[in-house]
């Protein structure tokens, strides 16, 4: 028994902890919910991992991000978590985009989506991506401007309870306009959204191949509770479907 992995197996056995070495899963969105969900992927024993995000850490990251700290702000999160995940496991296979999500990515080999972006056109394109080209899929859909981790819950985009919450309504109605109503499995939240203080940003990308993306980015609230739990919760659910637990 691999002593690394041995507590694992004592839960899920050696035949479910195979199966998770052989996965490959993409994480895109290095924040508070990508980034407690690319970890928990690591310490399960995922042997491949695609990590996508274009950003660096700031100083506003630091109340909920597991790489964010005085000591790292400025650098790339992908560069973070290569060292981070490779501490964990050096023989976990690390494949870093440091960029920006675009309709160009090749998901070829990948066995499992985890989709923590914050942006509604990008996100909506991966989902819409995933669903068509047959690739598992979960998305983070109601950690921002929450504080109570204890109404996360997974279930198919169908089964939402609070479809009113703005941001989900808007992926749904999205979606469906692509005739896409259910197949996605979520970590939603029965909490009602609260922001006291209401921001918005233009955000400006410039990708690796040159292309220009400007957007409005609606800033949320965010505490160090919901979006890490959501992290965690979302790799269990790829974990589970992996391992058949």
């Amino acid at each position: 028994m691999d002593s690394t992995f041995s507590r694992n197996i004592m839960y899920w056995g050696d035949e479910a902890q195979e199966r998770i070495s052989s996965s490959h899963i993409a994480v895109f969105g290095l924040g508070g919910v990508g980034g407690y969900c690319a970890e928990a992927l690591a310490r399960s024993g995922v042997g491949e991992l695609t990590l996508v995000d274009f950003d660096t850490v700031s100083k506003s990251n630091i109340n909920r991000q597991i790489i964010a700290l005085n000591s790292t702000l400025g650098m790339p999160k992908t560069e973070l978590f290569e060292k981070r995940l490779k501490d964990i496991n050096p023989e976990l296979k690390l494949n870093l985009i440091n960029d920006f999500y675009t309709d160009d990515f090749d998901f070829t080999g990948i066995d499992y989506v985890c989709d923590a972006i914050d942006s509604m056109r990008s996100k909506v394109n991966l989902l819409i991506r995933c669903v068509r080209n047959n690739i598992p899929v979960i998305s983070s859909m109601g950690a921002g401007n929450r504080i109570n981790p204890d109404k996360l819950y997974i279930c198919d985009i169908s089964e939402i309870r609070d479809k009113k919450a703005p941001f989900v309504s808007n992926i749904l109605y999205q979606l469906k306009k692509y005739g896409i109503e259910s197949g996605i499995r979520v970590v939603a939240s029965d909490e009602k959204p609260f922001c006291g203080i209401k921001i918005s940003e233009l955000e400006k990308v410039t990708t690796s191949k040159g292309e220009e993306i400007e957007f409005n980015k609606i800033i949320p609230a965010s505490t160090p509770f919901v979006a890490p739990v959501s992290g965690i919760i979302m790799a269990y659910g790829v974990v589970q479907k992996i391992a058949t637990i």
